[in-house]
């Protein structure tokens, strides 16, 4: 049965945020895992998102951070707040999780790349090359691997003919 949105239940509660913090880190090291190793044999480039992170520190509060920095903000971000746009999308559509997980992988895609990136300097998208198009499996494959995580927590299975 899916989460229900009437998950104020004292069992929900005390499940549901242990589950956002496995399904985030789980998903994380899928994550940096696919952008370390992965990506560079599949598009060339390693994903380093915490560049991102070290721009928009820059950007919006004159921040000079160190990379190791950064890179704790963006996995830390990720792991909350990347489940929890899961649950959001699920419970709002009631869409199954994998569903709800491809939705705001896309998403999240999305603001990374369509919206974060040109508020850095960088073009739309950029420039739809190798870089955003191995950011798209690396954002909507976490996101998969999230909403697994949350299906197994959560019991949701096909349903029976």
């Amino acid at each position: 049965m899916p989460l229900q949105s009437s998950a104020a239940n004292s069992h929900s509660l005390r499940v549901l945020l242990p589950a956002v913090v496995l399904a985030g880190v789980v998903g994380e090291l899928a994550f940096e895992a696919y952008s370390w190793f992965v990506s560079p044999i599949l598009f060339g480039p390693v994903l380093e998102p915490a560049n991102l992170v070290i721009a928009l520190a820059a950007k919006l509060f004159g921040l000079s951070i160190p990379y190791s920095a950064a890179f704790a903000i963006h996995f830390s971000v990720g792991a909350i707040a990347f489940p929890v746009a899961i649950l959001a999308v699920h419970l709002m559509t009631r869409l199954k999780f994998l569903i709800a997980g491809v939705v705001a992988g896309v998403l999240l895609w999305y603001i990374a790349q369509g919206m974060l990136a040109p508020f850095i300097g960088r073009s739309f998208m950029m420039d739809f090359g190798a870089y955003t198009q191995s950011s798209f499996v690396g954002h909507v494959g976490m996101a998969i691997v999230m909403a697994f995580v949350f299906s197994m927590i959560f019991g949701e299975r096909k349903a029976k003919p």
